[in-house]
């Protein structure tokens, strides 16, 4: 699975006011592992900078001035987001940014020769996915980066590529932070195979010799390492594990 992780910066809120892009930032994952693939540009927007948006992320439109426009990099910039999955935190925004600009491209040239972005890519909000989580709080980027102890010291002012690799930091954290173990193919076809063969032969043999099987407790030791590894899930995850539930509602955990 192949998803892109972006961030943009503007001159101001909203391009229906005529707000343009400055910056895009991105980076590839692929399988959940970072591949160093990243994309990077700023752009010249033509016009001046908001002095709010310059005190977010210290650019003016004099520092914008020798770079591309938008149009130059758009063929590059839809080449390298097309099929991924993107992870935008408030995907509304940039999306709208980006749609925005590519819709000026059609309009000068006179034909539709880009669509939207999500002709390119499906999209997935952090934003909308941190407040399900976590209703009623705060879940701004640096929010979330101290809810889930993720290093951000980084960040005095925003950046498109910076914030890119927080969030990819964040979204893997917030999701589980480890990738599946069978992802599909016919490497792991065979290999679920294996797995319910030997599944099946342990049953079998645990059947069989059951009288034989004796009970192995877990010592303090473990039994405490166990209780800080629970902790530690929990502080990742923003509430409490299924297992430790089922603990206090005095019910007897069981896999399956």
């Amino acid at each position: 699975m192949r998803q892109v992780v972006l961030d943009t910066e503007t001159t101001g809120i909203d391009p229906k006011d005529g707000h343009k892009l400055i910056e895009i930032g991105c980076v590839e994952m692929i399988s959940r592992s970072l591949t160093g693939n990243n994309y990077h540009e700023y752009l010249n927007p033509q016009r001046e900078i908001d002095e709010e948006a310059t005190q977010v992320h210290g650019f003016t439109w004099a520092d914008l001035k020798d770079k591309p426009l938008f149009a130059a990099v758009a063929d590059s910039f839809i080449s390298y987001i097309s099929g991924a999955e993107l992870i935008i935190h408030n995907a509304p925004f940039d999306v709208g940014f980006l749609d925005t600009e590519l819709e000026k491209i059609n309009k000068q040239l006179g034909e539709q020769r880009y669509g939207r972005i999500e002709d390119y890519c499906k999209i997935f909000d952090t934003l909308a996915f941190a407040r399900r989580r976590h209703p009623g709080q705060r879940n701004s980027l640096d929010a979330l980066c101290k809810r889930y102890s993720i290093d951000n010291t980084a960040r005095t002012l925003h950046g498109a590529l910076l914030d890119s690799e927080i969030l990819a930091d964040l979204y893997l954290t917030m999701t589980g932070g480890q990738t599946n173990l069978l992802l599909g193919g016919d490497e792991d076809d065979e290999m679920s195979g294996v797995v319910r063969d030997l599944n099946s032969t342990l049953r079998r043999v645990a059947f069989e010799d059951q009288q034989h099987l004796s009970v192995l407790l877990a010592t303090p030791d473990e039994l405490t390492a166990h209780q800080a590894k629970l902790a530690f899930v929990s502080k990742k995850a923003g509430q409490t594990s299924l297992w430790q539930q089922m603990e206090q509602q005095d019910v007897a955990p069981t896999t399956s």
